[in-house]
């Protein structure tokens, strides 16, 4: 999932020194739910790729990637 072994990995791998790449519309999310609040899948798939965007990775989509 987008918030766990994905957002994990690509932090790890970044740490030990490889480039990554992940690919937005090859990966997901379930939604989430905290007390009260729920969190669409949708949002929490988006806010991980937005977070590692740049930073950690180069997010791109399959077409972009295959290109």
């Amino acid at each position: 999932m987008s918030h766990m072994c994905i957002d994990a990995t690509v932090r790890a791998a970044v740490e030990h020194g490889y480039p990554c790449q992940v690919i937005v519309d090859a990966c997901a999310t379930t939604t989430l739910q905290i007390e009260d609040k729920i969190v669409p899948a949708e949002h929490v798939h988006y806010a991980f790729m937005a977070a590692l965007k740049g930073i950690y990775a180069t997010v791109k989509t399959t077409e972009a990637f295959l290109k």
